[in-house]
């Protein structure tokens, strides 16, 4: 079964890869929260901060891998295949979307 990768999270990876934070941020809902290995990071001024520090601002970009489906509805594993000035290499992010956008993501 090929599961289809929700636009909030097709716009975490393109928004990346682009370099657009506005975008990238704008994919987020306004309370999300943001696991980096137990750093958390909360709502759009938190998001930003991140995406400064780890994602865009390190000139990340991002390959898909795999996407299955989480344990409860409207939650995703995605396998990322990273590169960039900051964090290389391939693992699993999980994402939980609330009114088609990301509400919680979890990198471990």
């Amino acid at each position: 079964m090929t599961i289809e990768l929700p636009a909030a999270i097709r716009t975490f990876v393109d928004a990346t890869n682009r370099g657009d934070s506005d975008a990238f941020v704008a994919a987020f809902t306004t309370d999300a929260h943001l696991d980096d290995w137990g750093r958390g990071f909360d709502g759009h001024a938190g998001i930003r901060s991140w995406d400064r520090t780890d994602n865009i601002g390190k000139r990340s970009r991002f390959g898909l891998v795999d996407v299955s489906l989480g344990e409860t509805p409207d939650t995703y594993i995605v396998t990322l295949e990273v590169s960039g000035d900051g964090y290389n290499g391939t693992g699993p992010m999980r994402f939980e979307l609330r009114d088609g956008l990301i509400a919680r993501l979890l990198i471990s």
